[in-house]
């Protein structure tokens, strides 16, 4: 049954429109899929990938994300828990924020009666253009993800992190340059329709150069993939505290090279310590209170805050 199990899901990928499934034995056999990970270095994780290799190329598929003649970025496909093991794009800071009409749900998400989303590890948010938008929605790039979950602390998240890499990632150019790895943790016997596996962990992470420090910055975030209540809020955390949690699982992870900071430098301590130095001084100058203080501390998108709707709306995410 397994062996059965293994081949409808091979036969899955080699269906799937080729526009969409690039199916390769190395991301860096295509250059411009080894483009979406930082310095063409691929995530370790122990029994899975290691240097770029992937150490059981049966059950593991390395897939180079084409489109319209165009690779938008780059997944590690689970071909027996049916799941992406990572998803990895670049983000240069240009959002197209218009709708866009995506493909049809998969029969395994469609009234699935257990409260799940067909949640998107390459958020389509992050996307440049409508075609970069549709591309998010291959199967490939999807896991699923309890529903109040994935329209709450998770998207909440992942328009705090645009944002931030909009403001933190801006290179020597005064581009907009990072590198994002988004994963799901596969459960140990949770599945949709006794096929597809239900993970238990999300997580993500980016790095990029911001010049104003004139070094190399990251910031993480993870998220158990439970339902949850309205309000709740995925904290930033460091690289390495989520390479540590990752290493419970996976063993050896490194998700970026070593010029990634692990530890907790983060840009923004850095940035608030010399923002609230410099309004401190102005406050004293101009004899001003907390209230001055509260209406800077709103105006930061460094800060770890809620996102408003009109920064953050995808109308592309699927309800």
């Amino acid at each position: 049954m397994g062996v059965l199990n293994h081949l409808s899901t091979l036969l899955l990928l080699s269906l799937l429109p080729p526009a969409l499934s690039h199916v390769v034995e190395k991301f860096s056999d295509v250059p411009q899929c080894k483009e979406f990970f930082l310095e063409g270095t691929t995530p370790n994780l122990t029994g899975i990938l290691v240097g770029g290799t992937v150490r059981d190329q049966n059950r593991y598929k390395p897939i180079c994300q084409l489109y319209n003649t165009i690779y938008r970025f780059a997944t590690l496909y689970d071909t027996t828990n049916r799941i992406p093991v990572f998803s990895a794009n670049t983000f240069t800071g240009k959002v197209d924020n218009k709708a866009v009409t995506h493909q049809a749900a998969d029969t395994d998400y469609l009234n699935n009666g257990k409260g799940l989303d067909r949640g998107h590890l390459f958020p389509c948010s992050y996307a440049p253009d409508a075609a970069a938008k549709k591309s998010t929605f291959t199967l490939t790039n999807a896991v699923p993800q309890a529903s109040s979950f994935n329209r709450g602390s998770w998207r909440n998240m992942e328009c705090r992190v645009r944002k931030s890499l909009l403001e933190n990632c801006k290179d020597n150019n005064n581009k907009i340059n990072a590198y994002v790895v988004t994963g799901a943790v596969p459960s140990k016997s949770n599945t949709l329709n006794n096929r597809v596996n239900i993970p238990d962990l999300m997580w993500t992470a980016y790095c990029c150069y911001n010049n104003n420090l004139k070094q190399w910055v990251a910031q993480a975030h993870r998220g158990e993939n439970v339902p949850e209540t309205k309000g709740k809020t995925l904290n930033p955390e460091t690289l390495g505290e989520l390479e540590d949690k990752l290493n419970e699982i996976y063993h050896g992870v490194e998700l970026f090279p070593k010029k990634c900071p692990r530890k907790p430098i983060q840009i923004v301590k850095e940035m608030e310590t010399k923002g609230d130095n410099e309004r401190k001084r102005g406050r004293e100058g101009r004899g001003e209170g907390s209230r001055a203080e509260k209406r800077s501390r709103e105006g930061r998108g460094d800060e770890l805050k809620e996102c408003k709707e009109e920064d953050c709306d995808c109308e592309c995410d699927e309800k």
